[in-house]
């Protein structure tokens, strides 16, 4: 299977290239065609190579998860189907079918809004030394993995290319974003979590953790509406969806308390990255010519995208 990491659309505006997704501008001002590709980022840093199949997957997933999960939250996914996008994009077919999304244009709002229902990661991490997780105090004891009382909103900052997102506490999310947005930015995503922890629990898959990414659009229900500087403003589920790029997925049947158990993310990738030797400070690689992943790395990696897919989707269809 080829592996793309970079697209070129002739007559297509690219507006931004991020760590998965090619974004262009298309002849609508209020859409926007997402293109997701094979690359793949850990601890902020975009590998050399990409997982084959990988923008497929990812693609797969969201729409699956921007249908199940409608009802909570809208979101801004208008079609997959390449023969419905404009004629500019449809002369691209053959290259994006299958890993595109034509969007709506949103505002995307400066948080990641994670959402914690077991405690590990870089939560665990924080509590073993402080007792707190992004600086909310927790109750002493917990082990590593344990799950959590109910799930739990905890934002990072959303940083740009090539700089770290950074844990903070929910108050400053607050300060950062207003209350209005945050109140709902963190009510539809304990919601979104929960939602689909109880699906993904049936198949046999634990969701420890996963970042939703919002965005703000003009709202014409004023029921809605949030005022931002004036004008009235609907927040929308935007970006991937309970991807294994954006969460983490453990097999109930090999899950236990303090342990970090078996994934089917890319915990396998940052555990390799860490065995060759990764720390803050070495996102070039040790000698500056970033970071390659293995052979056998990249097969495992593949591998776990598709036991995630298989496990969370089984046969269903996702094509709209």
């Amino acid at each position: 299977m080829e592996t793309l990491t970079n697209t070129t659309l002739d007559g297509l505006k690219l507006l931004s290239r991020g760590k998965v997704r090619d974004v262009y501008e298309t002849s609508d001002p209020d859409q926007l065609l997402f293109v997701a590709s094979d690359r793949i980022s850990a601890y902020d840093v975009i590998l050399n190579n990409g997982i084959p199949g990988k923008g497929a997957i990812l693609t797969q997933m969201s729409l699956f998860w921007f249908e199940k999960l409608k009802d909570v939250i809208p979101n801004h996914f208008i079609t997959a189907n390449v023969e419905d996008m404009p004629a500019e994009i449809q002369l691209h077919a053959e290259k994006i079918k299958g890993r595109s999304m034509l969007v709506r244009r949103a505002k995307v709002i400066p948080i990641e809004a994670i959402t914690r229902g077991y405690i590990t990661g870089s939560a665990w991490a924080e509590y073993k030394t402080k007792g707190t997780m992004h600086n909310i105090q927790l109750p002493e004891g917990l082990k590593e993995s344990e799950k959590l009382p109910q799930p739990v909103f905890t934002p990072s900052t959303k940083a740009e290319a090539g700089q770290h997102d950074e844990n903070i506490h929910p108050d400053t999310a607050r300060n950062l974003v207003g209350v209005a947005v945050y109140d709902r930015v963190s009510s539809a995503a304990v919601e979104l979590y929960a939602r689909a922890a109880e699906y993904a629990l049936a198949q046999g898959v634990i969701i420890a953790d996963t970042k939703f990414e919002f965005g703000l659009v003009p709202c014409q229900q004023h029921d809605y509406a949030i005022m931002i500087d004036g004008h009235p403003m609907e927040v929308i589920l935007v970006d991937e969806v309970l991807t294994p790029d954006s969460s983490r997925f453990w097999p109930a049947s090999d899950y236990k308390e303090g342990i970090t158990p078996p994934s089917y993310d890319k915990q396998y990738l940052r555990d390799w990255m860490r065995s060759a030797g990764f720390v803050k400070g070495l996102e070039k690689g040790p000698d500056g010519q970033g970071w390659t992943i293995p052979p056998d790395v990249l097969e495992g990696t593949k591998v776990r995208y598709e036991e995630a897919l298989q496990r969370l989707l089984g046969n269903v269809n996702t094509s709209v």
